[in-house]
């Protein structure tokens, strides 16, 4: 048995996370969620604001209103993997789905 044996098995490394490119498919599968409309460095529902995005240097930094407000209150997030992002948008999904039952 030699050390590259020590883990019990395979190890293979996780590709490394390009925020910028994360960034971009975040972005489109937003778009595709029809109540939400894209301005700038944001996302609206109904005029207010409800997600702010924004790439940082271990990636991507996100907010997203806990409601929608003219001044919303946000849960900061800090999306650091493609796990991360899809969780994300599972919630944006969750979020959406809530408001409009509370309309």
């Amino acid at each position: 048995m030699n050390e590259a044996d020590d883990g019990g098995g395979w190890s293979i490394p996780t590709p490394p996370f390009k925020a910028a490119e994360a960034l971009v498919g975040l972005r489109r599968q937003l778009r595709e969620m029809k109540p939400l409309a894209e301005r700038g460095e944001r996302f609206e529902l109904k005029g207010r604001p409800v997600i702010e995005l924004a790439a940082g240097a271990d990636g991507i930094d996100a907010r997203l209103a806990r409601r929608p407000a003219t001044t919303p209150d946000w849960t900061p997030q800090k999306l650091r993997s493609g796990a991360d992002v899809r969780r994300f948008v599972d919630t944006v999904r969750q979020q959406l789905r809530r408001w409009e039952q509370e309309d």
